[in-house]
């Protein structure tokens, strides 16, 4: 039975590897390193699919688009999010809010956050005051605080429209 709202939470975290291209949210980052992993390894767009997701209790990413699949090699994680969300609006259901967290370390990534709202807007077909991004760091705790990975997580509240 569907229901009036959903919500799902998704969170992924790469490695930060030298000779790649750090992309957040779509946007290219310059930094010494960039995430390690089978796709672009948009680390922020990775953890919005997975809340679209589960969401709607799909499978998934790495189900849906598996890393031992070629097709997936380098892949744009925006047009992954754009299929994402295609198949969601099939269901029945529009992103109402989505509010997000991106924790590295380094590089700072306050100076990205609007062009990083603006790329997810346009994927996403639907107004910058809808999406929140935040920048944390770890405090030089853990993985992420050694500036060795950066994660993120993403919390969406999904509208049923039928």
């Amino acid at each position: 039975m569907k229901k009036g709202f959903r919500v799902g939470i998704g969170y992924d975290i790469h490695r930060l590897e030298e000779n790649r291209d750090l992309i957040i949210g779509g946007v290219k980052i310059p930094y010494e390193k960039g995430l390690l992993g089978h796709s672009d390894a948009d680390v922020l767009t990775h953890a919005i699919i997975d809340a679209l997701l589960g969401a709607v209790a799909l499978p998934d990413i790495g189900t849906l688009f598996p890393d031992t699949d070629p097709k997936y090699k380098d892949a744009d994680s925006i047009e992954l999010l754009k299929e994402v969300y295609s198949r969601i609006k099939s269901k029945g259901y529009i992103i109402n809010n989505l509010d997000t967290n991106i924790i590295a370390q380094a590089p700072k990534m306050m100076p990205f956050i609007p062009e990083i709202k603006k790329v997810l807007a346009s994927a996403l077909k639907i107004t910058e005051e809808d999406i929140s991004v935040k920048a944390k760091t770890k405090e030089h705790l853990d993985s992420v605080g050694e500036k060795l990975a950066i994660e993120s997580q993403a919390v969406v509240l999904l509208t049923l429209i039928e």
